[in-house]
């Protein structure tokens, strides 16, 4: 090459962009990214990395291609199929890297750990963009000083609305310019006129938000879900003081627990004060306040070295609450909502509050729910409780969740 030349590396045969998302759970949401991706005139394909069930959003990689004994994981803890599926898609996709031009994927706790595994398994040189509900703390877990570049969604990753588009497009721009591509979308696509509901949610209540987003979404709403790791509370909380928000589903107020008992995932002490001040209406239930996060387990306190734990991922863990922790977090919940009687509706799911808080599950406690539920009630003075004899993650309780909403919108 002469000196001052300047060289051009050829583009590689079939080019194209991998999209890593967990499909049972969040395959609308890697289905519109690829379209995205299309849109620009580039080529997406979509890889399912899920390990719980049948995919939505149409692959075009399937979780068995990539994890052949990915239909035996039902025998396994959800942690234990984590694990196992980060291994096969970082082996699946060191063998998949002609053409690439680079990564990008979506996901929570059990979405980044999978898509950031993958991604360290590729050279450097490969560009890589994992939007994460889990950015915006540290990430050195999950990055381990590999060039990967993280992005928070301010909203967690479930469903297609104003602010999720954004953060997907900033993602798929931040891709794009990595492979020294031009990405533009133009900003009139992001005008809405729907009203905003906003709801919070974690793994263990994902059925229970999908079936009232899908109501709510129905009626005319549009909802906005924030994934509930402290930065999602207050994100949530930030949005309904600027007045953004029309009415709350706030199923997941685990970041509470988080909070009372010191685990890593506490939004602080205004976590469920903004739509009480703002008189914004609020149903208010349990969701996950069975639980206190934890990192990886070398890291939790030697205080609790005595307790139950229950291993989410490879970098979550989970531990139960007691009767007594449970009775604390009822009475701060209670004393909270208690302001704002007239705007407020709470909803007790008596079968439990999480996918692990159920008949025969790993956090099943009936005595530890029943302090829960009797402490909130007492502290919430005149603010209606009413109990239900369902699992939070039950599609009446969803149902009965957005029925209370709706009465309370329309006064």
């Amino acid at each position: 090459m002469l000196l001052g030349e300047v060289y051009t590396f050829p583009m590689p045969a079939h080019p194209h962009f991998l999209v890593l998302a967990t499909c049972d759970t969040k395959g609308e949401e890697g289905a519109w990214i690829r379209a995205r991706i299309q849109a620009l005139g580039a080529t997406g394909r979509l890889v399912d990395v899920g390990i719980c069930g049948p995919a939505k959003g149409k692959p075009d990689i399937s979780a068995e291609e990539v994890c052949p004994q990915v239909k035996s994981f039902s025998s396994l803890s959800r942690g234990e199929g984590v694990d196992q599926m980060a291994d096969s898609v970082a082996t699946w996709i060191q063998s998949h890297q002609e053409g690439l031009l680079g990564v990008i994927a979506i996901g929570g706790s059990a979405g980044t750990t999978i898509g950031c595994q993958a991604m360290r398994a590729l050279p450097n040189a490969i560009p890589k963009v994992m939007i994460s509900t889990l950015a915006s703390g540290d990430v050195s877990p999950f990055v381990q000083g590999q060039e990967i570049s993280m992005l928070d969604p301010l909203v967690d990753v479930a469903g297609i609305n104003r602010i999720s588009r954004q953060a997907f497009d900033e993602g798929i721009a931040e891709l794009f310019s990595l492979a020294k591509m031009s990405a533009s979308f133009p900003d009139s696509e992001y005008l809405d006129e729907k009203p905003l509901v906003a709801a919070s949610m974690f793994g263990v209540t994902t059925p229970c938000v999908d079936e009232a987003r899908r109501i709510i979404e129905k009626e005319g709403y549009e909802m906005l879900v924030f994934h509930a790791t402290g930065a999602g509370g207050r994100n949530m909380e930030k949005f309904i003081r600027q007045g953004h928000i029309v009415g709350v589903l706030d199923f997941t107020t685990t970041e509470v627990a988080d909070e009372i008992v010191g685990g890593v995932l506490s939004a602080g002490s205004s976590r469920l004060t903004a739509a009480g001040n703002c008189g914004v209406p609020q149903v208010v239930s349990a969701g996950a306040t069975d639980m206190v996060n934890f990192w990886e387990q070398d890291t939790i306190p030697s205080s609790f070295s005595d307790r139950h734990f229950h291993s989410h991922n490879a970098h979550v863990t989970l531990m139960r609450t007691t009767v007594e922790e449970s009775q604390a977090i009822g009475e701060v919940i209670g004393e909270r909502l208690s302001h704002s009687p007239l705007t407020t509706q709470c909803l007790f799911p008596l079968k439990g509050v999480s996918a692990l808080d159920c008949d025969g599950g790993d956090f099943d406690d009936s005595a530890a729910r029943q302090a829960l539920f009797s402490s909130w009630k007492i502290n919430a003075g005149k603010t209606h409780c009413e109990e239900l004899d369902l699992h939070i993650n039950d599609p009446a309780f969803a149902q009965a969740a957005v029925d209370s909403l709706l009465k309370l919108l329309r006064k």
